[in-house]
């Protein structure tokens, strides 16, 4: 069978991979996205990564940033990562541009597909899927499937409310939610403010809390525990098998992880104590994974 194209297109990069039926990542291709010149440039480099893959291919899938309705394969809403993407009639332009069927959901659904299919999650129906880094999404997959909700918008785990992100201003606009001081740059920031050496990057905050810099440790805790919160609150209304955590700031070691389940598991009603919290499995293959699965149930 010939093989299909996943693609993961996000506010930075576009990712492409080749992949066989079996999951067999084949050759993969990964380029800046141009998101300040717009839409029909942020297309065009997608088709670009897909046609410099250098086979032909069956069917595209796509997961992308935004909220995406999968029956029409437009993109909905969009953050200010890509400026104008809200409107875009992705599968639309893309079938138009490559010449074969192309399936899209959101960038973190296509995360979990692709832990579920590949990855940590696998062999597990009912999963819960966080992905901690720029914002904080997520996924919930129920019986296999991606549940999107009444308008496409499930998933935002980010804009839980939680006590010790009182008053801290969202980047959804409102106050209060989890991501404003669990998300990466939220624990960048607030390693900033406390005056402690000067960091250009997360990875940094996270090197000093394991050589022992108290402050990085602090605010390492912080963000962890209150991510913690937030997700032992929505395991407890959705009860998955599973719960995996990803993203960029999931790499932030012990530091981070500990809190975090300390947090997580005391507020885990006691018939679900046994949820357990992984660490997801594949790496920035994931979408790339998941949004190839898309393609391949588009096929059938």
């Amino acid at each position: 069978m010939i093989p299909v194209a996943g693609i993961d297109i996000g506010g930075t990069k576009i990712a492409a991979g080749l992949v066989a039926p079996d999951g067999t990542l084949l050759a993969r291709r990964t380029l800046p996205t141009p998101a300040q010149d717009g839409p029909v440039a942020v297309i065009a480099t997608a088709v670009r990564a897909v046609r410099e893959l250098g086979a032909p291919v069956a069917a595209v899938g796509v997961g992308s940033a935004g909220v995406v309705d999968p029956g029409t394969g437009r993109i909905a809403a969009a953050t200010d990562a890509l400026p104008g993407w809200a409107g875009t009639e992705l599968r639309q332009e893309l079938e138009q541009a490559l010449g074969v069927p192309v399936a899209i959901d959101n960038d973190v659904h296509a995360h979990a597909l692709g832990e579920a299919w590949l990855g940590a999650a696998a062999g597990h129906r009912h999963v819960l899927l966080v992905a901690v880094g720029t914002g904080i999404g997520g996924s919930l997959l129920i019986d296999g499937q991606v549940h999107h909700g009444a308008r496409s918008v499930a998933g935002h785990a980010g804009h839980v409310p939680v006590p010790s992100a009182a008053g801290a201003t969202c980047t959804c606009g409102g106050t209060g939610h989890v991501e404003a001081v669990g998300s990466g740059p939220a624990l960048l920031a607030a390693y900033r403010r406390s005056g402690s050496a000067s960091v250009a990057s997360l990875a940094e905050v996270s090197a000093l809390a394991s050589a022992g810099d108290a402050e990085a440790r602090a605010v390492l805790a912080l963000g962890a525990r209150a991510l913690g919160e937030a997700l032992g609150g929505i395991v407890n209304m959705t009860d998955p098998e599973l719960l995996l955590v990803g993203g960029g700031v999931s790499g932030c070691g012990p530091e981070w992880w500990e809190p975090l389940r300390e947090a997580f598991e005391a507020e885990l009603l006691a018939p679900l104590k046994g949820v357990e919290l992984r660490p997801g499995l594949l790496g920035g293959d994931a979408a790339v994974l998941g949004a190839a699965r898309l393609a391949l149930e588009a096929l059938l």
